[in-house]
């Protein structure tokens, strides 16, 4: 796929969706949005990334363009997920399973550009939990003529109440790109829930789930923006 790229002067002068992106160099989220784009026929305008560019850091910065996000939902139960783990040589290490399951649920997004995960939590894996989610990022993202949110095809994404809740003035600025089935690996996210489970909910000790959640919110506060960099992450894991 041929891509002819702009200045930041000439970007900043367009409308509609403009990408940073790697020159030369295909990377893996790059050639993934840009396979989306093309598939759903979305135009969009390609600047090339410079890290010592200060005209684009300065531009990048803005909130009042078109904003992409990576949404999807994660199960955090009170009985811990097994699996492999550390542990001191010579012992085993217990794995606490407080009795009768709970559940919580999050429905999250994490900014094409930034890494910013937004999260909101709920009891039920519902419509309205996405929903929630929606009137987050319009929250989040209070001057952005357009966000598109690059989802999965779970039921509750495309259930009445959402189209209900997409066709409000409000919700007009958002708009659903869903990925083919079966494509979890061109979701970003995935790979944020999968250090979740890593660090947090896998063998955990929590007794309630209020413990628990307490310690998920803190592994998102620190681990955004993600990926970030390693000891970003080494923050979340060890906070």
């Amino acid at each position: 796929m041929t891509v002819q790229y702009v200045s930041v002067e000439d970007a900043i002068q367009r409308g509609g969706l403009r990408m940073v992106v790697v020159g030369g160099v295909p990377s893996p989220w790059g050639e993934a949005a840009k396979g989306i784009l093309h598939i759903k026929g979305i135009d969009w305008v390609a600047v090339r990334l410079a890290y010592d560019s200060e005209p684009l850091k300065e531009w990048a910065g803005q909130r009042t363009g078109p904003v992409a996000v990576y949404e999807d939902e994660v199960d955090i139960p009170l009985n811990p997920k097994i699996g492999l783990d550390w542990m001191v040589t010579g012992q085993q290490k217990e794995v606490v399973t407080p009795g009768k399951n709970q559940k919580s649920y999050l429905a999250g997004a994490q900014d094409g550009r930034t890494g910013e995960v937004i999260w909101v939590e709920g009891d039920q894996k519902k419509s309205i939990l996405f929903i929630c989610l929606l009137w987050e990022l319009l929250q989040r993202y209070p001057d952005a003529k357009t966000i598109h949110v690059i989802l999965d095809n779970y039921s509750i994404h495309s259930t009445a109440q959402v189209a209900a809740s997409l066709a409000t003035p409000a919700g007009k600025r958002i708009q659903l790109h869903f990925l083919p089935p079966y494509c979890p690996d061109e979701n970003r996210i995935e790979r944020l829930w999968l250090q979740l489970h890593a660090n947090v909910t896998r063998n955990h000790r929590c007794r309630t789930i209020s413990r628990l959640l307490t310690k998920v919110r803190r592994f998102l506060r620190n681990a955004t923006p993600f990926p970030g960099s390693q000891p970003s992450l080494a923050r979340a894991v060890y906070a």
